[in-house]
This record gives structure tokens, C-alpha cells and sequence, in this order.
């Protein structure tokens, strides 16, 4: 039997078959269900962005259906838009959906290769340099982990040689390092943010046009992003990207879901502490509305959840006023965020029973807070 020089999906999943006993049909029939509702999946994370997640989710199935360019990478994106909207979060979703990993997101701030002497930390510095044993920062991740998703900050601001880089990567899907050795991004996916067009964006977002609806204005803003971006970057370079996506600004609705999302993590994470944490929906309305920012997205209302929910409760933990078995009830009084146990609840309603019995006593027969004999 003849060797083959490279691993596909198949022979690993005869592997797993014989190791699971689960046969090979049912984990590719597992993995072809997931993907027709990958859009369903991730929007369950990534708030107000249907037609990003949808845009994507093509992409990635046609890559998966085997009908897209062979040696590319599964998916390359470029990711516009407001601060704060989810674009990372998208990313960090892809992660987890497609390799069931968030740690299999490679994130790259490309303002760190702006310079013509840094771009050579990418595929590691030639032999005799300072850093060649070290290998590429990119390569070297890839090789080690070739089932990623690669994310690119701010490429605008990365120097020109970047691009002759990543050309190959997204046509050939393979780049190879200063001592010979091959990374490939067959089974990658590149995505990529930028800058570029945010002020088209930015006065189209500000007059109410950029939530999750098509119209005139919407393919308007893309025309003129469009052009931004063919003066930013070469045309053999946007022709490679499978996808340029547009993320919506986020309005009031959207954060409120976002609330919902937030304090369902921190009700996962004090579940393993045996503390169960409910919180009102005028509490959840007031850290929508004091977490909501047009201009900055989803990105206050972590601090403010932080500030106004973690803090407190954190106090309470430590100091043993919320123990081990207690239920936390959040709520909100006169605009501000108030927490209380279950055991603290008990003892409020104790008072107001006791104040209502108090109150019944004819007001004659109470002196100095003390109940007399009227006979």
C-alpha cells in the first residue's frame, strides 16, 4: 500500500471511529447537521450581525462541500465596522464552532509590523539574525496548530512586504518559514480588520442606517467602502478575500440581548462556586441603558456589568455574606443596581411582618415603643 503524504478528514475520522466505535457516517453526518445551522449557532453569541454570520457561513460551507478553490484557506474575511460590535467576538465564535476551541484563535496586532525590519517575525528571521531558532510568529502557531482561526488587527497598518505574505497564504494556502519549513492554512481561516472606510461608516451609522436591514443607503455605504479600500489596498489582494463584511452598529435592543448573554456567563461561573444568581429585568433594563454607547458598542457594558454586578458581589463572597448554597437576587431601586441574598429577602419580609402586626395596636396604648396593658 502506496503511503500518503498528507492526513485528510477521512482517515482522521477512521481513526476516531476505531477509537469511539462510532462509525464513520454518523460523525460526518454529526458535522454536515452543524453546519446547516451554523448561522443559528453563532447568532446565539454574536448579537446583530445576521447578514456577517450568514456571509461567513456560505463561505465556510462551500469550503466544507469541496466546491471552493483547492490549497486555500477555509475562509478569508475582511471584518469593517464600528468598534465594539463583535467582530472579535465573531472570530473568537468561528473558533469555538468550527474546532471546538476558542484557544484556537490566533490574534495578530498588525501596528507591530509596520516597520520593514519586523516583518520578518512573521516567517522568523533569517539564519545568522537574532530570533532565527526561535521560528515565525505565524508559522510557527500554524504549524503547531494548523486548525485556527487567524485574526488580523488593523491590517491597514501593516507594511506593504505583509501583503506579499499573505498573498500566498490565501492563493496557495501555504507559507514557509526562514529555516524551509512549510506551515499550511488549508484548514485556517483568515480574517482580517480594518479601519478603512469607518468614516462612511461612521456618518451612515449616525443617521440610523446601519442596523440589521438592507436598503438603498446600505449598498450605498458599500459602494463607498469599496472604493476606500481599492485605494488602501492592491486589487490582486481584495480579489483573494472571499468575503469584505460590514458590521451593523448596535442599538438599544441589541444591547439588552447582550446583557442577557453576559449575566448567563457569570450564572455559569458561580454555578461551579454552588451560588445561583437571579436578576430582575429592571435590573438587566438599567445595565442596558447605563451600558449603551452608540459610538463604542457592547465594549462599556462589560465594565459596567463588572462595576456594578461583579464587584459587589465579589465583596460579599469574600467577606462570607453570600455563602455556598445562597441564591443571589440582583435588582434595581431609584436607578442603581442592588444585591441582596435570598437570606437578606427573609429578613426584610420578617420586618414588614412584624411592622404590619406592630401597626395593628391601637397608637393609645404605646408609650416609648413599649406595648402596656390597657386594663
Amino acid at each position: 500500500r502506496i503511503l500518503k503524504e498528507e492526513i485528510e478528514e477521512e482517515d482522521v475520522a477512521q481513526v476516531v471511529s476505531k477509537w469511539t466505535g462510532i462509525p464513520v457516517m454518523r460523525l460526518m453526518e454529526e458535522e454536515a447537521k452543524k453546519l446547516e445551522k451554523m448561522e443559528e449557532i453563532i447568532s446565539h453569541r454574536v448579537i446583530g450581525q445576521r447578514e456577517a454570520i450568514l456571509a461567513i457561513s456560505n463561505a465556510i460551507r462551500r469550503s466544507r462541500a469541496g466546491i471552493s478553490e483547492e490549497n486555500r484557506p477555509l475562509g478569508s474575511f475582511m471584518f469593517l465596522g464600528p468598534t465594539g460590535v463583535g467582530k472579535t467576538e465573531t472570530a473568537r465564535a468561528l473558533a469555538g464552532f468550527l474546532f471546538n476551541d476558542e484557544n484556537a484563535l490566533v490574534q495578530l496586532d498588525m501596528s507591530e509590523y509596520m516597520e520593514k525590519h519586523t516583518v520578518s517575525k512573521i516567517i522568523g528571521s533569517p539564519p545568522g539574525y537574532v530570533g532565527y531558532e526561535e521560528g515565525g510568529q505565524l508559522t510557527e502557531i500554524i504549524r503547531r496548530r494548523p486548525y485556527s482561526v487567524v485574526l488580523l488587527d488593523e491590517i491597514e497598518k501593516a507594511h506593504p512586504e505583509v501583503f506579499n505574505i499573505l498573498l500566498q497564504i490565501l492563493e496557495d494556502g501555504r507559507l514557509t518559514d526562514a529555516k524551509g519549513r512549510v506551515a499550511f492554512f488549508k484548514n485556517a481561516i483568515l480574517i482580517m480588520t480594518s479601519n478603512i472606510g469607518s468614516e462612511h461608516i461612521a456618518r451612515m451609522g449616525s443617521l440610523g442606517f446601519l442596523g440589521e436591514r438592507e436598503g438603498a443607503e446600505k449598498q450605498s455605504l458599500k459602494e463607498k467602502v469599496s472604493e476606500a479600500l481599492k485605494e488602501s489596498f492592491r486589487p490582486e489582494f481584495l480579489n483573494r478575500i472571499d468575503d469584505i463584511i460590514i458590521f451593523n452598529y448596535l442599538g438599544r435592543p441589541e444591547i439588552k440581548k447582550i446583557v442577557d448573554l453576559e449575566l448567563k456567563k457569570v450564572a455559569e461561573r458561580l454555578e461551579h462556586k454552588k451560588i445561583k444568581i437571579k436578576v430582575s429585568e429592571k435590573a438587566k433594563e438599567l445595565l442596558a441603558e447605563q451600558g449603551f454607547d452608540p459610538n463604542l458598542g457592547a465594549r462599556p457594558l462589560k465594565r459596567v456589568i463588572q462595576r456594578k454586578v461583579l464587584d459587589p458581589l465579589a465583596l460579599k463572597i469574600v467577606t462570607g455574606l453570600v455563602k455556598k448554597g445562597e441564591e443571589v437576587i440582583v435588582d434595581s431601586e431609584a436607578k442603581k443596581i442592588i444585591i441582596r441574598t435570598s437570606a437578606d429577602l427573609v429578613k426584610i419580609s420578617k420586618l414588614i411582618i412584624k411592622k404590619r402586626s406592630f401597626s395593628k395596636i391601637r397608637p393609645e396604648i404605646i408609650k416609648n415603643n413599649n406595648v402596656i396593658n390597657s386594663v
